[in-house]
């Protein structure tokens, strides 16, 4: 499995329009391309660290291929008016360390 990871903060008085437009406008697409697991967005307990969106995928390729195909950058423009500051994208390969029940 694959994981990416795009840290941002948002302009606090636009952290709720920035909320609705993951959850209507990104996830749905997101959700659209081959080989995604699982999309999930994360909101910080302190103002001060980063929202987190994460999606999983089950192999690198299809996660470059969602990112290489220009979709990813469509998505994030969508936000950019709502950012503090750019966008940290990060990736990760994840090794199962347990079997699920």
């Amino acid at each position: 499995m694959f994981v990416r990871l795009t840290f941002c903060k948002f302009l606090p008085e636009k952290i709720n329009e920035a909320r609705r437009i993951f959850l209507e406008e990104i996830v749905p697409t997101v959700r659209k391309q081959k080989g995604l697991i699982d999309v999930r967005f994360l909101e910080p307990t302190s103002k001060m660290e980063d929202f987190i969106s994460i999606t999983e995928w089950k192999t690198k390729e299809d996660a470059e291929l969602y990112e290489n195909n220009g979709i990813y950058r469509k998505l994030v423009t969508k936000l950019e008016p709502f950012f503090t500051k750019k966008p940290e994208l990060k990736t990760y390969t994840v090794e199962e360390v347990f079997e699920h029940v």
